[in-house]
């Protein structure tokens, strides 16, 4: 396991409402086991996710993010593929669904890394709307 910096910017695109970006800087930890990558890292006040742990699992043509803390949930990114979730919050439980269109990975071993995501996202029909987030390991 190393310690990295992470350069993360998320985009968040809700039907009938103006773009938000968040960009972070922030320490995480790599590592590899069993054919996966790792990142994981503690998400920030700037997150809106503060008091939670980031996991993300990194294989050839999926990324999986996993949150713990005061919400947790499990995202699967597959292109082309939907996936249904649940989303735990202190203010309840909702369905998350996620389509993903695009997938990047550049996570060879050369010194910086990249995951770029895009994706539309549905939170049991409160929410819906097209997000981004990229992530380089530096």
């Amino acid at each position: 396991m190393k310690n990295v910096m992470l350069k993360i910017k998320g985009t968040q695109n809700p039907v009938g409402n103006n773009e938000d970006v968040i960009e972070l800087i922030t320490e995480g930890k790599y590592y590899d086991k069993d054919n996966a990558r790792y990142l994981v890292y503690e998400e920030s006040e700037l997150s809106g996710m503060e008091g939670c742990t980031t996991t993300l699992k990194i294989t050839d043509d999926k990324v999986e993010l996993k949150r713990f803390g005061r919400a947790t949930s499990k995202l699967v990114f597959e292109k082309g593929k939907r996936h249904v979730s649940n989303y735990s919050t202190p203010y309840g439980n909702f369905r998350m669904e996620i389509l993903t269109k695009k997938l990047d990975l550049e996570m060879d071993e050369k010194e910086k890394r990249k995951i770029s995501l895009e994706y539309r996202i549905s939170l049991q029909g409160l929410s819906e709307g097209t997000n981004k987030l990229d992530i380089e390991i530096m």
